[in-house]
């Protein structure tokens, strides 16, 4: 999709809250302020009406959501192919351990450091990569995945990262003597951050920056003719990209409680992208319903049948690449076609 069509499908999109709505075209971007407002205060409001095991859950579909948003930039908006986020969800997962357990760091604190490591980490892969292909990409970034949980198990590491028991966290209480459990406090504290991330990459998105991010990804050629350093800009995509996931496995991280290399397989990365294909690849808002898919259908289909899980699980994916083989994202693009025509 180019540049040009993006703009065209944002509208496309505002056009559906019109037609749906009756409002004017004056009035598309207060509704959908209001919109994205009453969304956010019914977020608000669930931990305090769900039970805790369930908020533990929404709050994991959040953490995969930020990671799943760092993938989306790298690949739905800079044409980058990852199957490596895994390594980096858990370099910030550790770096947050790390920090806590060894220096006494706070968790909040743990999330910028886990988040630059993170950024770092990807950044310096980024520069080797450049000079790959998009499919031998793929295949550094998926030995990367294979390497880092036999990495983190390293006998030399083994008095920071714990080996193969791994580093057990203590979850933490709400500040200000607020009267929250630990699971809603950390709830809306991933609330926070993974709304305030939202709104950081929609910027990015739709800055100078972004424009020549999907300038690359359409014609790189084009790209370069036009003066857009593709080394500077494939290479900080990598790292921003690695960035979000490296929050998103230190929140990990903080949530569980408990951090350990087999946790962090190839497996974690392969969910990464599924949920970014199901959620709609260049659409944003689609990270949190890919969240919701890695964590939910896979106990959808170890319910229907223990034995033959892998199977349902499969059988539930294809049925959604059937309905929507271009994502949610796709499914609201047509539906959004279909109210433009009705309203010529």
């Amino acid at each position: 999709m180019s540049v040009n069509e993006d703009i065209k499908y944002d509208a496309k999109l505002d056009g559906i809250l019109d037609a749906a709505t009756g409002a004017g075209t004056g009035k598309s971007r207060s509704l959908g302020s209001v919109v994205t407002l009453c969304l956010l205060a019914v977020a608000v409001v669930l931990p305090f009406v769900a039970q805790g095991f369930v908020v533990f859950q929404l709050t994991m579909v959040m953490v995969y959501g930020i990671a799943i948003m760092g993938l989306n930039i790298l690949t739905g908006f800079n044409g980058q192919f990852s199957l490596g986020h895994s390594a980096f969800f858990a370099i910030g997962a550790y770096t947050a351990a790390i920090l806590m357990e060894s220096f006494g760091v706070s968790y909040v604190w743990t999330l910028p450091a886990a988040g630059l490591t993170a950024f770092v980490a990807g950044f310096l892969f980024g520069l080797p990569a450049l000079r790959l292909e998009p499919i031998y990409l793929a295949l550094a970034t998926f030995a990367l995945a294979v390497a880092m949980p036999q990495f983190l198990k390293l006998t030399p590491f083994e008095h920071w990262t714990g080996g193969v028991q791994g580093i057990v966290i203590l979850k933490p209480d709400a500040p200000f003597g607020l009267p929250l459990s630990q699971d809603q406090w950390l709830y809306l504290f991933t609330l926070g951050v993974g709304f305030g991330l939202y709104l950081a990459a929609r910027n990015i998105i739709a800055s100078r920056t972004g424009r020549a991010i999907q300038a690359i990804r359409d014609n790189p050629i084009a790209a370069r003719a036009m003066g857009i350093n593709l080394s500077l800009y494939k290479t900080l995509t990598f790292g921003v990209s690695a960035f979000y996931t490296g929050v998103a496995g230190a929140l990990s991280a903080i949530v569980v409680q408990f951090v350990a290399p087999d946790s962090y397989t190839l497996v974690l990365a392969v969910a990464f992208l599924v949920g970014m294909v199901i959620g709609g690849v260049g659409w944003l808002p689609g990270s949190l319903i890919g969240g919701a898919f890695i964590l939910f259908v896979p106990n959808i289909a170890e319910g229907v049948s223990k034995g033959l899980s892998g199977a349902v699980y499969g059988i539930i994916l294809l049925l959604i690449i059937y309905i929507a083989p271009s994502g949610v994202g796709g499914l609201l693009h047509k539906t959004a076609d279909y109210f433009a025509r009705r309203r010529k």
